[in-house]
């Protein structure tokens, strides 16, 4: 299964909502479309629905990652949300809690962010 990508800019903020796997397959696609998307529209926040994420390997979580440095820089915050128990699982153990927050909604990263 591939990856679907669906980004929408809203007031400085990106949402990336990924469907399918997000592996070392994918992952590059990824890291160009959101490295874009982020110059393009002078990005500060993002928010990661990974609901519809079926499975992610090292690469994303390295594709994450690298985004949040990015956006670090900014002096700006990453949420995800509607995140699944495996993926969930996969952020715990690789430590990504302690820096990126996690809410249940899409609408509830928006208000984090006070955009909503």
């Amino acid at each position: 299964m591939s990856l679907i990508i669906d980004m929408e800019a809203k007031d400085r903020v990106l949402c990336i909502r990924l469907k399918g796997e997000l592996d070392h397959h994918t992952a590059e696609k990824l890291r160009k479309q959101a490295e874009s998307a982020i110059i393009k529209h002078n990005i500060q926040h993002i928010i990661l629905n990974l609901g519809g994420l079926s499975f992610m390997d090292s690469s994303g979580l390295g594709v994450i990652l690298g985004r949040y440095k990015q956006i670090k820089e900014k002096k700006g915050e990453m949420v995800v949300c509607a995140i699944s128990p495996t993926i969930k699982r996969l952020f715990e153990m690789s430590g990504l809690f302690k820096i990126i927050k996690l809410e249940l909604s899409e609408e509830n990263a928006l208000q984090r962010l006070g955009v909503a």
